[in-house]
């Protein structure tokens, strides 16, 4: 039985820029007739102790979700790992009583609802200090949990160092890795191209059918 976890703030991460989508926003694109965001949100609400989007540009465009949104510290789109910080700042001076971040990336439609819960029990029973997702023998950095109190280190990384690769960063402290089956999908599958859209249609079907 997994134990109750500490509060966590669901990081859903939209600042990329979507080159091989075309550009625009990934999380907006459609699955099932409704933005990939709103399954996102849908799945780690329950989990989490509020969410916040981290994307760059006008806000306006997210507006409908009623969420804090976020844009990266550290300029010149340096990658997941500026999101996750510019959360991790957010949450610090927003909401003190919060002590985890959770981040995932906001065009994963399919994700757990046990993600939140087994990251921290995976933290826990290795002793470590952050942890994240792996499915089909991958491991999945940006599907992470994160110690508010890591943030010093994570700017020092971003800003001082030039660091851009989440795994050259989490590498450097005590790491756990929660397993989820592939079968019978990649519950961590995300839309990356035009043809990602096609594949979540078919996941998204043959789950309501499951």
């Amino acid at each position: 039985m997994i134990e109750t976890c500490p509060p966590t703030i669901g990081a859903l991460l939209a600042g990329g820029l979507a080159r091989r989508m075309g550009g625009g926003d990934k999380p907006l694109r459609r699955v099932g007739g409704r933005p990939i965001l709103d399954h996102v949100v849908e799945r780690m609400a329950p989990q989490c102790a509020g969410l916040v989007i981290n994307a760059n540009g006008d806000p306006a465009r997210f507006a409908p979700y009623g969420l804090p949104v976020v844009p990266d510290d550290v300029p010149g789109f340096a990658g997941p790992l500026a999101g996750i910080l510019a959360v991790l700042d957010h949450v610090a001076v927003r909401r003190r009583d919060v002590e985890w971040i959770v981040s995932v990336a906001a065009d994963t439609p399919f994700l757990p609802p046990d993600l939140v819960a087994r990251l921290h029990a995976a933290r826990r029973e290795e002793g470590a200090m952050l942890a994240c997702a792996a499915s089909g023998g991958r491991t999945h950095p940006v599907i992470g949990l994160w110690p508010v109190g890591i943030r010093e280190d994570l700017r020092r990384a971003l800003v001082g160092e030039g660091e851009r690769k989440i795994d050259r960063f989490t590498a450097r402290f005590p790491l756990a890795v929660a397993e989820w089956p592939t079968e019978p999908f990649d519950v961590f599958f995300n839309a990356n191209a035009p043809a990602d859209l096609e594949a979540a249609e078919a996941i998204l079907v043959h789950a309501r059918l499951s």
